[in-house]
């Protein structure tokens, strides 16, 4: 029996159950409490549930998803043929696969050559085995057979193996449709907003406030966090020149450096011309702050945190988090200096509602469009 955590319910499971029961009818709930893949699963759609917390990322779907698309096409579902005889799914056609499904146009090699297993053997540190089987010297991949087949007994005892592989496809075929659906409306809603305005401010100030609430999908915040910020620096100027002679009045630029949640050690935004650096982070902890810090080697950060905390709030359990590490003043300071600033979802959301009544709002709303359809990969899919 899989650990009950792995198997708690939430929006998308009852779809995963229905398709258990479309294919193996009553069986599909001693399936369902049986297989690790499944539990994986179950923990891996989370994110098609409205407001969830977890990340819609899809790479680790897809490298599940390819290399059983593999073993069904290769005639392994029947008796006919041995698996264990095959020479192994050629990673130049998974990749290319994974890079045909919906929002995978820019996926990487990771999650086929480490990260599912990696992920996998978090939630089964006992279980001795993985997804995928990878045959490095020749670039092959083969799926672990053992994990997509489960036992199942009849009334008379009599045991039989079921293959899930048909159904994991469909999982996932479901579950990245619901995403696709759930995308599509956020995209429509952004473009009905941009044409609101005064004429209904309180639906504008609703929807971005669900945008940035702090239990919202983290890339949404991200792209939300960058639009709203984009637009208030674009209206505040300095004065700047090579010399005294020189000088000009230039507007505040904000530039998006990189992909969300990319794990690229990179800065998040960076401003032209002050070269502000600013970090978008879910959690208030003094070593990821501190490790962003470093990175940059103490070069002043502002961080955007998805908190209703005040900035005095953050500043103490930060404060009080490096004391407990570090222990020496000296360099509980020097950490805390580096944090030129920290902006929570109560300053964007005053910000945004700044900005409402003017231009600013359309400007806002085209930007949360276009990062939104970059981040998801979005019109190269419907293209």
């Amino acid at each position: 029996m899989i650990n009950h955590s792995i198997l708690k319910h939430h929006s998308f499971t009852g779809k995963i159950i229905s398709i258990l029961k479309d294919e193996f009818g009553d069986d599909a709930i001693h399936i369902f409490e049986n297989s690790p893949i499944l539990g994986y699963l179950n923990i891996k759609t989370k994110s098609a549930e409205r407001g969830s917390k977890s990340r819609g990322s899809f790479a680790n779907h897809y490298a599940l998803y390819v290399i059983i698309e593999d073993y069904i096409n290769k005639g392994y579902l029947g008796d006919d043929l041995d698996y264990s005889k095959y020479d192994g799914a050629k990673f130049t056609d998974l990749f290319r696969r994974q890079r045909e499904l919906p929002f995978g146009s820019k996926l990487q090699n990771h999650a086929l050559n480490s990260r599912l297993n990696d992920e996998f053997k978090k939630f089964f540190p006992t279980l001795g085995i993985v997804p995928i089987i990878r045959d490095v010297r020749t670039s092959r991949y083969w799926i672990q057979e053992d994990l997509i087949k489960v036992s199942v007994r009849n009334k008379n005892g009599i045991e039989r193996r079921e293959n899930l592989a048909p159904s994991i496809i469909r999982i996932i075929d479901e579950y990245i449709a619901t995403k696709k659906e759930s995308f599509e409306l956020f995209l429509k809603t952004c473009q009905e907003i941009a044409n609101l305005s005064s004429s209904d401010p309180h639906s504008v100030v609703k929807f971005i406030q669900e945008q940035l609430h702090p239990s919202s999908d983290a890339r949404v915040f991200e792209i939300v966090s960058y639009a709203v910020l984009k637009e208030r620096y674009s209206n505040q100027t300095i004065w700047i020149g090579d010399s005294r002679d020189d000088v000009a009045e230039e507007s505040l630029v904000l530039y998006k450096t990189g992909r969300t949640n990319a794990n690229d050690g990179g800065i998040d935004f960076v401003m032209k011309p002050l070269g502000r650096f600013f970090q978008v982070t879910e959690t208030i902890d003094a070593n990821k702050y501190f490790l962003d810090i470093d990175k940059v080697q103490r070069f002043p950060i502002t961080f955007v945190v998805k908190t209703n905390s005040s900035y005095e709030e953050i500043e103490k359990i930060i404060k009080e988090q490096a004391k407990a590490k570090y222990n020496i003043e000296a360099i509980v300071n020097s950490y805390m200096d580096s944090i030129e600033e920290i902006i929570n979802v109560p300053d964007l959301m005053k910000y945004f509602e700044e900005m409402i009544y003017s231009d600013s709002l359309k400007r806002i709303m085209d930007e949360i469009i276009v990062q939104s359809k970059v981040e998801f990969n979005y019109e190269e899919d419907v293209s």
